[in-house]
């Protein structure tokens, strides 16, 4: 039986007008959620809320995530369009990577409050509206799980969301509320696109990665969509790797294992 439109699952989405965000935006208006978008582009959420009139009702917010205003002008749209709020997907974040003799302040205040200081934010006012079988869902990186060679801040606050979902999960859990991570791999977005072809890039992630493919935004979307969705309804405080085995393996291609060295 058809769900009444005012019965259909809300989710907020930030960072949603382009790469993963575009992608989870799509997946969750193909599920029969309705949606609040926000990004700070507001030419681009508007084109994607055009595209998906025909599917699904799309809110849209123009806003920096680190604005302190932000979440609750958020929320307060969503429970002003829609009257619920069920499902949070925190995708907003930096990609700025440095050692950290090389890391700046100004830099490290930049990927802590986009990356851990804005998802704490939403997070807390998501909490406030939600009620039991709701879902937070933070799109994190697999170099959360594991080290990355100049990884610095972005490393560190990526850890961190992990353990800040783990306190989300244990805390709220009992209420019917989960959290839970996503954490891709090296994802072929604009953000990496200039890198991608590059040997060093080739060697140290499709050579190490024990698939046949690269992943791709919709393999986030889809996974995220799965965590929001009744079949994900278990899973709660867990961290998935979406990396085709590369964190979890010794990995090493074949033609790459077998190659030459040449000295330095």
């Amino acid at each position: 039986m058809a769900l009444r439109a005012s019965e259909k699952p809300v989710v907020l989405i930030t960072g949603a007008s382009a790469g993963i965000g575009d992608a989870v935006v799509r997946r969750f208006a193909a599920g029969g959620f309705r949606i609040v978008a926000l990004a700070r582009r507001q030419e681009r959420l508007t084109q994607l809320a055009s595209e998906l009139s025909a599917m699904a009702e799309v809110e849209t917010l123009a806003a920096d995530v680190t604005a302190t205003d932000a979440p609750q002008r958020a929320v307060q749209l969503a429970i002003k369009a829609f009257g619920r709020l069920d499902c949070l997907v925190n995708n907003a974040g930096s990609g700025r990577w440095a050692p950290v003799h090389e890391t700046d302040d100004a830099m490290m205040n930049e990927v802590i409050d986009i990356s851990f200081k804005a998802p704490f934010r939403f997070s807390r006012e998501a909490l406030g509206v939600m009620k039991s079988g709701s879902s937070i869902i933070n799109v994190g990186s697999v170099y959360g799980l594991i080290g990355g060679l100049n990884g610095g801040i972005y490393c560190a606050v990526k850890a961190g969301m992990i353990g800040m979902t783990q306190a989300l999960a244990v805390q709220y859990g009992a209420n019917g509320i989960r959290a839970n991570v996503v954490a891709p791999g090296v994802i072929k977005t604009d953000m990496t696109r200039d890198f991608w072809d590059t040997a060093g890039f080739q060697r140290t992630n499709q050579e190490m990665t024990p698939f046949n493919r690269d992943g791709t935004v919709d393999d986030v979307a889809n996974a995220v969509y799965f965590l929001a969705s009744p079949e994900g309804s278990y899973i709660n405080g867990q961290t998935i790797a979406l990396d085709g085995g590369w964190s979890t393996t010794k990995f090493l291609r074949h033609d790459a294992l077998v190659c030459e060295r040449v000295p330095a």
